[in-house]
């Protein structure tokens, strides 16, 4: 599922001003939109919270 609403990213990154290299901008911005998808519950239901769903997905 592919996420269409960017403007939650927009309001995270504003405040940082840019990355300073591509790697660590995918890397945070891959991260950011996988945590708002796990908060409106995007991923198949599970007995697990938020925080272990995350954890699982970067294991």
């Amino acid at each position: 599922m592919i996420e269409q609403d960017h403007r939650f990213i927009k309001t995270l990154t504003r405040p940082m001003k840019g990355f300073k290299s591509f790697p660590s901008a995918s890397a945070t911005l891959d991260g950011i939109e996988v945590a708002h998808m796990i908060r409106k519950h995007q991923f198949p239901a599970s007995d697990q919270s938020a925080f272990q769903q995350f954890a699982a997905l970067g294991a």
